[in-house]
């Protein structure tokens, strides 16, 4: 006899058999075990329920099984050598009904269980899929196939059902209860991984034209040659332009406000942090200032404001906070707010810090750009300027029209950086991420930055606008906040040696 015969005529069963008298269901062959650890090692871990005892469980006691009503049965015709030695045993009469009512009663109670387990192991034929071919190739032929041969009875439920279970068995149910769910969670988070360390996480590019001014920045503010990480699940420009103001703590900052007068009668707003404790700097006199600018409708309580502060405080200078007019909540005395264009206001605030402060060491950082009705309406449609859906029609109803300008075209012209650089005359350090949404990487004029010697350019791939976050939760201290921290020590500290190295 062949091996496909010996496994054909153990997978069918004859018409009587004991098992079904007793309410059981015939157990897999007593070879396919052996096979199957031949084949597929067994896996590490406790040990699984075999098919037929959870069968069993599923069939619930003997006496539930008896009441569940008898399906019909289809007899297969399938070849069996029957044994040479002795004759095959036979049931009594009554055996067949009992057989039948028993076998009827397990699949009765186990038909929900095992169609749940066919479903189960359908989505599972990745796992079983050799298992389950090769019990298809040992199913016997169809009636007529080999003639003159004994047939016997094949239960195709209960080979549908104990395949089900077997496969069952061999898969856990569950997707971190099984080594696939948690091979695909390691899989796409390598991938992730992978990616965000060759396409997110990049250096910044350093542009400038002089190779002294980037030697200085190397040696005393080397955060700009670094690898800037961005948070890892918020990277994207958007995002972290959105989320900064949301997620960055607010360090608590005491000012004293001062208001200054105007040449056209104005007053603008001064907020100063004078640092009184300065362990490094304890003579006001010679104290450094550092002057703040804020952002477009930004005050000295911005939280990028409050942190520049905080990093100031470390190294002991002073900050003085230039609000815009009518921006910190103090009265607006003319019509006339601020525009990109127009420096009369910072011009009129620089000079009264250092006429304060003579001895003190001075320099300025501002972040973007620098919005009262009552006055405004006498000259303005403010109704039409508030319907402004854009930041281009804002500025062509409202700001162009206060500052003179003949079209917006013009006000844009008379902004634009890319005049002012070339005039720039002490050195200055640009810091800009590539998808700014308002200042995107096709509008920074690399080019214009190249032809002065003080200016430098640090181009990160990922940041958005004023965002820079870093860190898994990026609250304290961001990318933007340690450039700060380290240009301007580095300017108050070793500022001499830049034309000199």
């Amino acid at each position: 006899m062949s091996a496909a015969a010996r496994w054909r005529s153990r997978l069918c069963r004859p018409a009587e058999v004991p098992h079904a008298a007793q309410g059981r269901a015939p157990p897999l062959p007593s070879g396919f075990p052996r096979l199957r650890a031949r084949l597929w090692p067994p896996r590490l871990g406790p040990a699984r329920p075999s098919p037929a005892a959870r069968l069993r469980e599923a069939a619930g006691p003997p006496a539930a099984r008896l009441s569940a009503p008898s399906p019909v049965q289809v007899p297969v015709p399938v070849p069996v050598p029957a044994p040479p030695s002795r004759p095959r045993p036979r049931a009594p009469a009554r055996a067949p009904q009992a057989s039948a009512a028993g076998a009827g009663a397990v699949r009765g109670r186990c038909g929900d269980a095992a169609g749940g387990a066919v479903a189960r192991s359908g989505q599972r034929a990745a796992a079983g899929g050799r298992q389950l071919l090769l019990l298809l190739f040992l199913l016997p032929p169809r009636r007529g196939a080999l003639r003159g041969r004994p047939a016997c009875t094949m239960d195709w439920e209960v080979l549908t059902r104990e395949i089900s279970l077997y496969l069952e068995s061999q898969v856990r149910v569950g997707l971190f209860g099984s080594g696939v769910g948690l091979s695909l969670v390691l899989g796409f988070g390598v991938a992730y991984a992978c990616y965000y360390l060759s396409s997110i996480a990049k250096k910044p590019q350093l542009v400038a034209s002089n190779d002294r001014f980037c030697r200085f920045l190397e040696e005393y503010c080397p955060v700009v040659t670094e690898t800037y990480y961005p948070t890892i699940w918020c990277w994207e420009g958007r995002v972290q332009t959105l989320l900064r103001p949301f997620i960055t703590s607010r360090p608590q900052v005491q000012y004293r406000n001062e208001l200054i007068k105007t040449a056209d009668g104005g007053q603008i707003s001064l907020d100063w942090f004078d640092n009184n404790d300065s362990l490094y700097y304890p003579d006001a006199s010679t104290r450094p200032t550092v002057l703040l600018l804020p952002g477009l409708t930004g005050t000295s309580k911005e939280s990028y404001i409050l942190h520049m502060i905080h990093q100031s405080e470390t190294l002991g200078y002073r900050c003085v906070v230039f609000n815009n007019r009518g921006i910190a909540g103090e009265d607006l005395l003319t019509p006339r707010t601020y525009c990109a264009s127009n420096t009369e206001d910072l011009e009129a605030v620089i000079h009264h810090v250092h006429s304060l402060h003579p001895s003190a060491l001075f320099m300025a950082a501002g972040v973007s750009m620098g919005g009262h009705r009552q006055m405004l309406e006498k000259l303005f449609d403010m109704d039409l300027v508030m319907k402004a859906r854009t930041v281009r029609e804002f500025d062509k109803q409202f700001t162009s029209v206060m500052f003179g300008y003949r079209t917006i075209d013009d006000y844009y012209e008379d902004a634009s950086p890319c005049r002012k650089l070339k005039s720039v005359g002490i050195p200055v350090l640009c810091l800009n991420s590539v998808d700014d949404v308002f200042s995107p990487g096709h509008a920074i004029p690399v080019e214009t930055a190249k032809q002065n010697a003080n200016v430098a350019l640090v181009l990160t791939s990922c940041g958005g606008h004023i965002g820079f976050l870093e860190g898994i939760w990026p609250r304290k201290c961001t990318y933007m906040d340690r450039v700060f921290k380290q240009f301007v020590q580095a300017m108050f500290e070793h500022g001499n040696k830049i034309f000199s190295m």
